[in-house]
C-alpha cells in the first residue's frame, strides 16, 4: 500500500504541472506515453511469439507520427488524416509478404494497437490544446466512474456482472455510472457551459458506460494473456495501460459523439 501511495504521489507531481502548462511539455509527455503504452502491448505479443525488431521499430515510429498528426489544427473535427491511417496500414501489413516470422495475424495485431493508441493520444493532445477544462471533464468521468464502481460494489455489490472481471458487480457498475455522471454533468454545466443540458446528460452517461467497458476490454486482454498487469513500470499500479485503459475508450468515444451530436 505504501509503495502504491508513493507512486501515486510521484505521478501527480509529474503530470499535474505538465497538464496545466500544456504546450510542448504536454506534447512530449503524450509522445513518451504513446511509445511506452505500445511497448506494453508488443511485450504481451512477444510472450506468445517474438515479433521482428524492424516491425517493432516501425510501429514505434508510426505511433509517434499518428500521435502528432494534424495537431497544428487543434481541431477534433479534423483529427488524423487519411494519409497517416493508410501509411500505417500499408507499412505494417506489407512486410508480412517478405518476413517469414511475421504472419498476417501478427500484422493485424500490430496495426490494431498502433492505430488505437495513435488515435487516442492524438485526440488527447487535441483536446488539451483546445481546452484544459474539457480534458478535466473527461478525466472526471473516468476516475469517478471507476472509483465509485469499486466503492459501491464493495459495499453493496452482490450480482456478478461478468466473468471477465469476477469482482465487478451490477450494483457497483450502476453506482459508478450514476456518481460519475452526476458529478461530471455538474462540472460541465458550471465550468464549460458549451452544449445544451440534454446533450451534456446524454454524452456524459454514454461516456461513463464506455469507461467501464473500456476497463473490461483491457481486463480481457490481460486475462487472455494471463498477466496481472501490463507491466511493472509504476510500482503498485502496473503499467501505463493499467492507468489509462478506461480513458482511452472515453476519449475516442467523445471524439465520435462530438462530431455527430
Amino acid at each position: 500500500m505504501q509503495k502504491r501511495l508513493i507512486s501515486a504521489m510521484v505521478m501527480l507531481i509529474i503530470t499535474i504541472p505538465i497538464l496545466i502548462i500544456g504546450g510542448y511539455p504536454f506534447l512530449a509527455l503524450g509522445g513518451i506515453l504513446s511509445v511506452l503504452a505500445l511497448k506494453e502491448l508488443i511485450d504481451l505479443k512477444n510472450k506468445e511469439k517474438k515479433l521482428p525488431d524492424i516491425i517493432k521499430l516501425l510501429s514505434f515510429v508510426l505511433v509517434i507520427c499518428l500521435t502528432f498528426s494534424e495537431i497544428e489544427s487543434s481541431s477534433l473535427v479534423l483529427g488524423l488524416s487519411y494519409q497517416w491511417l493508410g501509411i500505417t496500414i500499408l507499412i505494417l501489413l506489407l512486410p508480412s509478404l517478405f518476413l517469414k516470422d511475421y504472419e498476417t495475424r501478427d500484422a493485424f495485431y500490430i496495426i490494431g494497437i498502433t492505430l488505437l493508441l495513435g488515435l487516442f493520444f492524438n485526440s488527447l493532445i487535441l483536446i488539451r490544446l483546445g481546452s484544459l477544462k474539457l480534458l478535466i471533464y473527461l478525466a472526471l468521468i473516468t476516475v469517478l466512474t471507476d472509483t465509485f464502481a469499486y466503492i459501491i460494489g464493495s459495499l453493496i455489490g452482490k450480482t456478478k456482472f461478468t466473468s471477465i472481471s469476477p469482482n465487478k458487480t451490477i450494483e457497483g457498475c450502476l453506482g459508478g455510472v450514476l456518481v460519475g455522471s452526476i458529478v461530471a454533468i455538474i462540472y460541465y454545466v458550471n465550468i464549460i457551459r458549451v452544449l445544451a443540458l440534454p446533450k451534456v446528460i446524454l454524452i456524459t452517461v454514454l461516456l461513463s458506460v464506455i469507461s467501464e467497458l473500456g476497463d473490461l476490454f483491457f481486463s480481457k486482454i490481460k486475462r487472455e494473456y494471463k498477466v496481472k498487469d501490463f507491466s511493472n513500470l509504476i510500482p503498485g499500479h502496473g503499467g501505463i495501460l493499467d492507468r489509462i485503459d478506461s480513458l482511452i475508450f472515453v476519449v475516442i468515444t467523445y471524439v465520435i459523439l462530438i462530431n455527430i451530436l
